[in-house]
């Protein structure tokens, strides 16, 4: 470990013990060197470092501050780092398997969950999706609120972040799966459909399958379409899977 890192873990430990809880304000940088044994370079390194990993918030003229340190907040590079995978199968395939892995626990813990407002609000993104099924990118944009109304049904925050990173990495997966083939949305629409009916009859089984036979659907789409691309020797090339 290095000397910064070993600076940035005696802070953390003092966000962990409740020395420094969430919204308080860190000791002027002398003061916090001093009080960890350390050279105020190694503090403002420390500092800078949790910063940007948002655990701590830098206030021109006012000091630091431990931040809310909210799943939402602490996750939040959770999808600019997946997006750093860009273009490579192999990272996006282990993406949809975690998807598959989550998606549909989440989905059935929502049926437990949802309540008539919230059911509203996925009714509303279903509607909204039937009315774009020719419009590729907008039908997209409503999955995508679909899924978030589900998930967020759940009342669990790191889940819905966890979730909201993944699924933003095969986004443009699923545009381009409706450009190249025509029977996407219908198909689409009906799995959300399934996937709804479940919900409003709050059945947790039910709902499970559901949203795993969407998701598997996605999956061994994108997988039959990899494994295609692979084999092509000579000739124009697909494009590439971006996210």
């Amino acid at each position: 470990m290095s000397l910064t890192d070993r600076a940035i873990e005696q802070i953390r430990e003092l966000i962990r013990t409740g020395a420094l809880p969430p919204g308080s304000k860190l000791p002027p940088e002398p003061e916090l060197a001093a009080q960890l044994g350390l050279s105020r370079n190694l503090a403002r390194e420390a500092v800078k470092a949790l910063a940007v990993a948002r655990v701590l918030e830098v206030r021109r003229g006012d000091g630091t501050y431990v931040t809310s340190l909210q799943p939402s907040l602490l996750l939040e590079g959770l999808g600019g780092a997946v997006e750093l995978l860009q273009g490579d199968t192999v990272a996006l395939l282990d993406l949809m398997e975690v998807r598959r892995l989550l998606e549909p626990v989440a989905t059935s813990l929502a049926a437990t969950r949802i309540t008539d407002e919230q059911l509203a609000e996925v009714k509303r993104h279903l509607d909204a999706m039937r009315a774009a099924r020719d419009d590729v990118e907008q039908l997209n944009a409503h999955d995508a609120a679909f899924h978030r109304a589900v998930v967020a049904a759940t009342g669990n925050e790191t889940l819905l972040t966890l979730l909201e990173g993944i699924s933003g990495r095969t986004l443009r997966a699923r545009i381009w799966r409706g450009l190249v083939d025509d029977q996407a949305s219908g198909r689409t629409l009906a799995e959300h459909e399934a996937i709804f009916e479940a919900l409003s009859s709050r059945d947790a089984v039910l709902t499970h399958a559901a949203a795993l036979m969407h998701v598997n659907h996605t999956e061994q789409w994108l997988r039959d379409h990899l494994r295609n691309a692979d084999s092509l020797e000579d000739g124009p090339q697909s494009p590439p899977v971006q996210g």
